[in-house]
């Protein structure tokens, strides 16, 4: 291959000193191929272009060969010395020096994007110089035979845009593409699966072979994506290692997986003993409240956010949870048919039985996310006891100047649980914006005012017995935004000190915005047992930015243990759901 190159270059310089020939002028061959490199870079063509085995950058400027030279020679920001730095565009000493101490600092750049954080570079800068650099372990080599050479290439990290993993809202950041061509790239990639080369993009509606070229070095393919590590909470220093690949393999085949994911998924579950119901002999039952942050059917249908929710469930015993933050209604039916059918891995290796699940949904909106409307919705397991009364959205009449609520409506259902009658209030009530996202409006307006609870609640208060209010409360249990609850004697079960957010990057959260509140009458029946669930809460599938390993939402689950006289109920066998054929849905249940 590397001859094939030599000859075409000697061939495409043997033209142009035809050309200069005609006017005159006389150029030999080995200054020209002493000059350029790939791209109009400025370094020079090795000898033998697979050789970079000097491991130095040359300096010297170039004509360009980038249409017949595609092997690129990178800098790795990871180990360049203040010299090579200099030898990018913009890059000064100052710089360079810059991007070593901050190097240093963090123990190495993770992905080329970190280079941005350092002082002197920026966004903009990046932009220039990101195709001329790459990142990889700072203990590599820099000295490769040209075998090695080519077996490293294929496992570097890469810059610019994976076109089989990317987003419509990623393709959209490369200049030349529009929304409507990048919702081409993603459909064509949905239909036909993953492309095997840039050149397949020619086949996408809209890409011809013109806009190709302009793009061609903004982005790259690679099928497959390793599984993060990161799978049990993201916490550091404790996850455990994956079982080997070949253990646990499921195709694309397999399961209506998203297009660009891992081709593999190895997720590690935490280990946990029979669920047995009973604290101190006593049956209880677990009460749970989470928020699934924006989540739509294609959401639920990725396969790793199913696992996490529905394996929490099973792992924490949870019987009854309350859902915040649902894009459409028919989401929650995705997990409900999971827990039911199991048809992952995981579920079918789960060794006790699933129960029968049932779910319901709010027929109005009861809140607002980032993508529009959201819903509250209820999950529970009906073998466990549990049936639904009655479920209803109580609207605050109060309205702003424009004419919309004031206050989120909220969901109120009404279960019999053994023989305890118990209402359950779901709230869903946004954080209250930041200065910075207020653009420095003050905290009187009515984007603030519309965090308190609406007057509704104190009918609901006053008026039921046997009372539960959860779910995201968008601040701190000593708000004064919470009053309400204070006055009619309702105890928080989540301190303030505990946090009930997470991400990869905060696994042990920051802020406590979820809860469960208990009125006087249940907490009689309260065992003393809260939990904030933060294991088990990332799986390989989920994405988390550009990567994969992501958290399901960034809220944990909160559950709360209650003592209930629930009847025994016979079980089906392991790790199958229990099924009541002469049970029949009410209308509003799903």
């Amino acid at each position: 291959m590397s001859n094939i190159i030599f000859n075409e270059c000697c061939r495409v310089t043997a033209a142009f000193q035809n050309v200069l020939s005609g006017a005159g002028l006389c150029l030999s061959t080995a200054p020209i191929l002493a000059m350029g490199g790939s791209l109009g870079c400025h370094r020079s063509i090795p000898k033998d272009p697979t050789d970079f085995s000097c491991g130095k950058r040359k300096f010297s400027a170039a004509c360009n060969f980038s249409h017949i030279l595609v092997n690129q020679e990178r800098l790795n920001i990871n180990i360049a010395t203040e010299e090579e730095l200099m030898t990018l565009p913009g890059v000064n000493r100052t710089v360079a020096r810059n991007i070593v101490q901050y190097r240093d600092c963090i123990g190495g750049f993770k992905k080329v994007e970190d280079l941005a954080l350092v002082s002197g570079v920026g966004a903009t800068k990046l932009e220039v110089i990101k195709l001329e650099i790459c990142v990889s372990s700072r203990t590599s080599s820099s000295q490769h035979s040209p075998s090695s050479l080519r077996k490293d290439l294929d496992c570097q990290f890469y810059t610019g845009m994976n076109i089989n993993t990317a987003t419509p809202a990623q393709l959209m950041s490369i200049r030349g593409i529009t929304e409507t061509i990048a919702k081409n790239v993603v459909s064509y990639r949905a239909e036909h699966g993953p492309f095997k080369s840039i050149e397949d993009l020619v086949k996408v509606k809209h890409i011809n072979s013109s806009l190709l070229d302009k793009i061609r070095f903004q982005v790259f393919v690679e099928r497959s994506r390793a599984p993060s590590t990161n799978t049990n909470a993201g916490l550091p220093g404790t996850t455990k290692c994956h079982p080997s690949p070949s253990s646990f393999s499921l195709g694309s085949d397999d399961l209506d997986l998203p297009p660009g994911g891992p081709t593999q998924i190895v997720s590690v579950r935490p280990k946990v003993d029979r669920p047995l119901g009973l604290r101190d002999g006593k049956s209880v039952v677990r009460v749970a409240t989470w928020s699934l942050q924006g989540c739509s059917c294609d959401k639920a249908n990725n396969p790793g956010v199913r696992e996490v929710v529905c394996m929490t469930l099973l792992e924490n015993d949870i019987k009854l949870l309350a859902v915040q933050d649902l894009l459409e209604h028919e989401a929650i039916d995705k997990f409900c048919a999971e827990l039911n059918q199991g048809t992952l891995a995981s579920l079918q290796k789960w060794k006790w039985p699933r129960g029968l699940w049932k779910s319901v949904v709010s027929e109005k909106p009861t809140g607002h996310s980032s993508k529009g409307v959201s819903y509250s919705g209820f999950l529970w397991d009906s073998s466990s006891g549990i049936d639904l009364k009655d479920a209803l959205v109580l609207e605050s009449p109060a309205v702003n100047g424009n004419g919309s609520h004031v206050h989120h409506p909220l969901y109120v259902a009404h279960f019999l649980i053994g023989s305890l009658e118990l209402t359950v209030v779901n709230v869903h009530m946004q954080a209250p914006a930041s200065p910075e996202q207020s653009g420095g409006k003050n905290q009187n307006s009515d984007e603030a005012k519309c965090q308190r609870l609406p007057p509704s609640i104190q009918g609901t208060l006053k008026g039921e017995k046997d009372l539960l209010v959860l779910g995201n409360f968008g601040c701190s249990p000593q708000s004064s935004e919470l009053d309400t609850l204070r006055k009619e004697k309702f105890c928080a079960l989540i301190p303030s000190t505990q946090f009930t957010n997470i991400t990869t990057c905060s696994p042990q959260g920051t802020r406590c915005v979820d809860n469960i509140w208990v009125s006087r009458s249940l907490q009689k029946i309260y065992s003393g047992h809260c939990m904030v669930v933060r294991e088990g809460l990332t799986n390989p599938w989920i994405p988390d930015n550009w990567s994969w390993g992501g958290v399901a939402s960034d809220h944990c689950p909160v559950f709360a243990e209650f003592y209930a006289d629930l009847p025994p109920k016979e079980l089906s066998g392991p790790g199958m759901a229990v099924v009541d054929r002469g049970d029949i849905l009410p209308k509003h249940e799903r």
